[in-house]
């Protein structure tokens, strides 16, 4: 029997490490990896949102990006994009051109102009607040209500 439960174990927390694999990949559609040379590529596509810390164990980031994390379908049907940047020793273009200070969020608009910055998490609430009020979203959302009726 004791040879039994550990092997019964195993096999459990095996299909939920698979299951929990399967949701990252779904979860990680608007979560890019790579790092960004340019946010060109989202003018009037996407509204980035840029999350700085200086160690991707900063607690803020890991709080921000729980916050992201939980709330996706909200963010997604705001067609943002995260991207993170926890390595100040690579000059990377976007920290050049945003200079972070350790821990930063930044939200871009799909005009590609600076929306928001954050040296503090800041709850996705109030994130999709700050976008609904965008004139761009505030089209999407008179446009999505016509094609509707």
């Amino acid at each position: 029997m004791k040879h039994v439960l550990p092997i019964v174990f195993a096999s459990l927390l095996g299909g939920s490490l698979a299951a929990a694999e399967g949701e990252t990949s779904q979860e990680s559609s608007i979560f890019l990896e790579e790092p960004m040379k340019d946010l060109n590529e989202f003018v009037w596509e996407k509204r980035p949102i840029i999350v700085f810390a200086d160690s991707p164990n900063d607690p803020n980031f890991r709080l921000q990006m729980e916050y992201l994390e939980n709330r996706e379908q909200d963010l997604e049907d705001r067609d943002v994009v995260v991207l993170t940047d926890t390595d100040p020793s690579v000059a990377s273009a976007l920290r050049e051109k945003l200079r972070p200070r350790g821990f930063m969020l930044v939200l871009i608009g799909k005009d590609g102009g600076v929306k928001l910055r954050k040296p503090f998490p800041w709850d996705v609430r109030e994130i999709t607040r700050t976008i609904d009020k965008m004139p761009a979203r505030q089209r999407e959302i008179r446009e999505r209500r016509a094609s509707d009726s």
